[in-house]
């Protein structure tokens, strides 16, 4: 098939077909013409590319995986690429932490921020008030 088909089929666009082909996760025959040809089983190595980005791994990870984990569907994890899954999703607890502690920090900024403002804000009224109109 075309790679416009397999863009229609997948819900992907031809330039991120093109992307992982280059990638080298996906590979397609060429036609007289010079047009791409790819098998019926692009379809699910290109759902399962999306899978796996949408997952957190990078394209570079994905083509470390082993064959198994392009067959088999969206549900499986073949035995070999379990502990991939492992190391991405302590990276993904690791980024949560670090963004819970960066968010934690920017919040005491912004109440101390807030209540020098109310502070600043007070001492004007009292200053105006010890002066007069």
């Amino acid at each position: 098939m075309k790679i416009g088909e397999l863009a229609t089929r997948t819900g992907v666009s031809p330039r991120a077909i093109r992307h992982y082909e280059k990638a080298g996760l996906l590979s397609a025959g060429r036609l007289l013409n010079g047009y791409r040809d790819f098998g019926d089983e692009a379809v699910a190595e290109v759902k399962h590319v999306v899978r796996m980005i949408r997952l957190g791994f990078s394209l570079e990870e994905i083509a470390t995986f082993p064959a198994c984990m392009f067959t088999g569907g969206a549900a499986v994890v073949c035995p070999v690429a379990l502990q991939a899954h492992r190391d991405k999703l302590e990276e993904i607890e690791t980024l949560i932490a670090e963004l819970e502690e960066r968010r934690d920090r920017l919040l005491a900024v912004l109440r101390a921020a807030a209540h020098q403002s109310a502070e600043s804000a007070r001492a004007a009224s009292r200053n105006q008030e010890a002066t007069g109109p």
